[in-house]
């Protein structure tokens, strides 16, 4: 039996091959994206759906929810519109994180120096591709 760390403790609602479909978009985006690090996807509220990621995945779940909320709540308040993106810039690289419909959001790593550019596109790409893939099942 093959290891599958990404579907360990995922969100409940979603089924095996939901969370699979979702995590092969995922690796596209790292594929098309050679500066991208990790890739992780989670419910709204936080809960891991799939993580292609080293490090602490429950807890980059659990503040993606909550850099979710807060960005949400900032376009409203500043009447900027819908929430496309969330750039949280580092000295050693970056963070992004997209609403991926009203259920999930994508957060994207990246390393230093990566295209910003390219990451918003193939982020919102991906996001809008997952959005799609749930709201079909």
């Amino acid at each position: 039996m093959i290891a599958r760390p990404w579907l360990k403790r995922a969100g409940k609602g979603f089924s095996m091959d939901l969370r699979r479909e979702i995590h092969e978009e995922m690796l596209l985006l790292r594929g098309r994206t050679p500066e991208i690090t990790g890739v992780l996807t989670c419910t709204v509220d936080g809960m891991l759906v799939s993580a292609d990621l080293p490090g602490a995945v429950d807890q980059t779940a659990a503040l993606t929810s909550a850099v979710l909320s807060m960005s949400r709540r900032m376009t409203e308040l500043t009447q900027v519109g819908d929430l496309e993106e969330t750039l949280i810039s580092g000295t050693r690289g970056h963070t992004a994180c997209y609403a991926a419909g009203p259920k999930l959001v994508l957060t994207v790593l990246a390393a230093q120096g990566a295209n910003l550019g390219l990451l918003r596109i193939e982020g919102r790409k991906t996001a809008a591709k997952i959005a799609a893939i749930v709201e079909h099942q």
